[in-house]
């Protein structure tokens, strides 16, 4: 299934989405013009290598130009594929005007940040010796989605349902479609624990861990940074 877009449309300019959005691309575009060594060093250096961030936090000094703790964030900025690229600039554009939209400006890319940070840590505390870099906007995004079923429970989410060699769209509350996705990642996150180590993280794969700690971070700051509340920044707002 592949959400179009959503039926509350935002009511300023998402310029902080659309920023990110642009940022995520160029980056991609330069991760392309990097041969495949360039690319590697590339994204040991940018990208949050779990067994050097458990370095970092012991106080052991990794070599690297950049502070292992700031790889949190730029790591956030970079995907392996137009995949990976393309589905997470998709949600993001989905779901992220609406909820920069009432939290204003300002706090949506604090919001956002935090979210990938805090996700980021939940993947790393279940691998914190794997060498294997770990990056993508997933665990930011996810935390703008775990906001956004809190928020718009009841908007309708178009979907494409593939039926053989037709789509079909169908209107899905938000609160299933993202209550099915965070189960989802819950359970895949469980299962990697029940499975040898050389599978998930330590071989690359996806950051089950990351999309669901992503989703419940966002469920919880959200609220905390005034998701609910109607005392918005009128500087936010201008155009």
């Amino acid at each position: 299934m592949v959400p179009l877009r959503d039926e509350n449309p935002t009511r300023i300019t998402p310029v902080v989405t659309y920023a990110l959005i642009i940022a995520n691309v160029l980056i991609f575009f330069y991760e392309l013009s990097l041969d495949p060594a360039q690319l590697n060093g590339f994204f040991h250096v940018f990208a949050v290598v779990p067994k050097e961030l458990t370095a970092s936090f012991n106080g052991a000094d990794i070599g690297q130009p950049v502070p292992e703790s700031l790889t949190l964030i730029t790591a956030q900025f970079l995907h392996a594929g137009f995949m990976h690229l393309g589905f997470n600039m998709l949600f993001l554009w989905i779901f992220g005007n609406n909820i920069e939209e009432e939290l204003g400006r300002v706090k949506f890319i604090l919001f956002y940040l935090g979210c990938g940070v805090l996700a980021s840590l939940a993947q790393w505390y279940f691998a914190m010796e794997s060498p294997v870099p770990s990056l993508g906007a997933s665990g930011a995004i996810a935390g703008v989605m775990g906001a956004y079923i809190l928020k718009f429970p009841k908007t309708k989410i178009i979907t494409l349902l593939p039926l053989g060699f037709f789509f079909y769209t169908v209107r899905i509350p938000a609160l299933f479609f993202l209550g099915f996705w965070f189960v989802q990642q819950a359970f895949n996150g469980i299962s990697m624990l029940q499975v040898p180590a050389s599978v998930g993280m330590q071989n690359g794969g996806v950051a089950y861990w990351a999309h669901a700690g992503g989703f419940i971070f966002g469920a919880l700051l959200g609220p905390a940074l005034g998701l609910f509340s109607d005392n918005r920044e009128s500087d936010s707002y201008s155009a």
